[in-house]
């Protein structure tokens, strides 16, 4: 179909959106992304943090804080940077250039990072061909499908490559909403295992650009030493330390976002839509008519996102108000009566 020709990369782009759907409903909802539409209360900045570069003590209490709400063993163990994204060709150097396996199919930047970093890389689909590789990477839960590695074979995993000097990353960009018992956050001190976090998701405030890896000492040392001082933004900062250590919030949130994806996914079913996984964060569609949803709800200035290299999948994050649900479920209704229309032509 022409329209998805130029399909957006990453979700989020409402510049894009509007080059794509010209003539769609406005304002967009965007439900392209996985990020909470729910943030975490905005308050007051004190002006310091604008007018002054971040001191070092507001830095080690935010990786104090991140340590303990992640399961961390020691703050020596965390490294806060300007959002993960900047962190996956660092991480990704941190043994020589080798064989890279992603296991597939899941967030694209990872093996870009990855060649950046002089890898050889190739997306895998079996989990246990990871162990050839000399960098090893898995996003987990994932994304877009929401699949879970448990802990068990992680730890196994990290192992075989730990012995021959490789390294597993972890992305767990998505465990704020996933299995905790299966974070290897706790696992990191063992070596040769590096764990990404991601601030924006779940607390929704991208914008702020935080993110952390997790390692043993030494390699966060060593990560921490290529950003040198003032990495986090002193707003980025002042967020992360209240957000991180507001627990209460965090317990509710995920409650909140469990009963919005149970709400979502029967509105879908009424349509006829399938979900196939996800978190609670995001949904994972798989349909024939993937792409006429996908250009029936962009009509309709509902913006879910469309995967070009596998054309019958679709994800769909959560709307962020009652309205952005009423225009849903109308969108979904309008491409609903469509689409029976034209099976009545086809009959006829």
């Amino acid at each position: 179909m022409k329209l998805l020709e130029g399909a957006v990369d990453h979700g989020g782009s409402l510049g894009r959106a509007r080059a794509l759907f010209p003539n769609a409903v406005l304002p967009f909802v965007d439900l392209s992304t996985g990020i909470n539409p729910h943030s975490y209360p905005l308050f007051d900045l004190p002006a310091t943090s604008l007018w002054r570069l971040p001191e070092a003590a507001r830095g080690r209490e935010l990786v104090e804080i991140a340590a303990n709400t992640y399961g961390a063993p020691s703050p020596a163990s965390v490294v806060a940077a300007p959002g993960t994204q900047i962190l996956l060709p660092r991480v990704a150097s941190l043994v020589r250039p080798g064989k890279a396996m992603v296991l597939g199919p899941t967030y694209a930047e990872h093996a870009r990072a990855a060649a950046i970093a002089g890898h050889d890389v190739v997306e895998v689909s079996d989990f246990a061909a990871l162990a050839e590789a000399d960098l090893a990477i898995i996003v987990n839960p994932n994304n877009p499908d929401g699949r879970v590695v448990e802990r068990d074979r992680l730890l196994v995993l990290a192992a075989g490559l730990r012995a021959k000097g490789g390294l597993l990353v972890i992305d767990e960009a998505f465990m704020d909403v996933g299995p905790r018992k299966h974070s290897l956050a706790g696992d990191v001190g063992q070596g040769g295992i590096v764990v990404l976090r991601s601030f924006g998701k779940f607390f929704g405030l991208a914008g702020l650009r935080l993110g952390f890896a997790l390692a043993d000492a030494p390699t966060a040392e060593r990560l921490d030493m290529q950003f040198g001082p003032w990495a986090v933004a002193g707003p980025a900062l002042e967020y992360g330390i209240r957000a991180l250590a507001d627990l209460d919030w965090q317990d509710a949130m995920r409650a909140s976002l469990a009963e919005a994806t149970v709400r979502l996914d029967a509105l879908f079913s009424r349509f006829g839509v399938p979900v196939a996984g996800g978190t609670t964060l995001f949904r994972y569609l798989s349909l024939p008519d993937a792409g006429g949803l996908f250009s029936g709800l962009g009509q309709g200035g509902i913006l879910l996102r469309h995967f070009s290299e596998r054309p019958h999948t679709l994800r769909a994050g959560l709307p962020g108000s009652e309205e952005e649900w009423r225009r849903l479920e109308s969108a979904l209704a309008d491409w609903a009566s469509r689409r029976e229309d034209r099976s009545k032509g086809f009959k006829q």
